[in-house]
């Protein structure tokens, strides 16, 4: 259980990692432009950059509080985080009608879920 659940932080982290910096250092006009970046449009540029930033920080706290073993709760607190971040942009594609990112972030949306169950629960670090 605990390596599903180190698999599941990790592929969420280069995830977020991915779009984080995408979102936080590609301009907003060229982000808008790319297939998937056209919600990037319709919000201001400090609101992408934002996006990012939270994308860059859960990456961190997806795993290293964990790597560390200092304050290992913020895993699964970020994995929620996450979660709700990923509702969003379900919503986001769907109105935008791009099943394919719809699918694809409640994937991200499963697996962070799973990592919050996991890491609240049975797989906690506590021990």
């Amino acid at each position: 259980m605990s390596l599903a659940l180190w698999i599941a932080a990790g592929l969420l982290a280069v995830v977020a990692l991915t779009g984080g910096i995408t979102k936080a250092f590609v301009p907003r006009q060229k982000l808008a432009a790319v297939r998937g970046g056209g919600w990037a449009a319709g919000i201001g540029a400090g609101s992408v950059k934002a996006l990012g930033i939270l994308e860059l920080l859960a990456a961190i706290g997806l795993v290293l509080p964990a790597v560390v073993g200092i304050a290992p709760v913020l895993v699964p607190v970020t994995a929620v985080c996450w979660a709700v971040l990923m509702v969003g942009a379900v919503i986001t594609h769907g109105r935008r009608g791009e099943a394919l990112y719809v699918v694809a972030n409640l994937v991200y949306l499963v697996l962070a879920a799973f990592l919050a169950w996991g890491r609240f629960g049975p797989g906690s670090y506590v021990g």
